[in-house]
């Protein structure tokens, strides 16, 4: 039996952030499921690094299927999780249904990755991030301090069961360190 893998994500998650993944672990023969608040299909979005802008910049993108709803969740059937980043992790955090799906991962040993602004979902777990190391997009530093871990400026890092990326440039070297965690 091929291996199963949770994507959690809303609205506004970062294009390249959960397709690129997705459709990764399609191509190696994984099953992929991607949880949302609800089944509906997901806007995602394009953040984009401009010379004109000192942030990234955001344009509608493709939509997305959700395949399960948090609700409906039982995370004891995947062996690993992935948390995207966009603005999807600001409130998906809030859903009271999230945290002990996330929680499972880390108190289970399997691999967890987050990339971007995936980290703020990781805050709603701070007890398991004490003390760890991990990346995030730059403006999540606050937040990865603040939860307890040591923010890491390298773009990629890799701490036990945890793959941490800065943004989607890093996708190769995330999807590659957290394949090798998955196999």
């Amino acid at each position: 039996m091929s291996k199963k893998v949770l994507i959690v994500t809303g609205d506004a998650v970062e294009a390249l952030e959960v397709f690129y993944p997705y459709y990764r672990l399609l191509e190696e023969g994984y099953e992929a499921v991607i949880a949302a608040p609800s089944v509906k299909t997901l806007h995602t979005v394009c953040h984009d690094f401009e010379a004109h802008s000192e942030t990234y910049t955001e344009k509608p993108a493709y939509q997305l299927p959700a395949h399960a709803a948090f609700a409906d969740i039982n995370p004891e059937a995947f062996d690993a999780l992935i948390i995207p980043g966009g603005r999807a992790p600001e409130y998906i955090r809030l859903n009271e249904n999230l945290k002990p799906i996330v929680s499972h991962f880390f108190e289970a040993n399997k691999p967890v990755a987050a990339i971007c602004h995936g980290s703020q979902v990781l805050a709603i777990v701070s007890e398991h991030l004490a003390g760890r190391t991990l990346t995030a997009y730059q403006a999540c530093r606050p937040d990865v301090e603040a939860m307890g871990a040591i923010y890491e400026k390298e773009t990629l890092h890799v701490d036990g069961n945890l793959v941490s990326g800065h943004a989607w440039p890093d996708l190769p070297g995330f999807m590659r360190e957290f394949l090798r965690l998955l196999r």
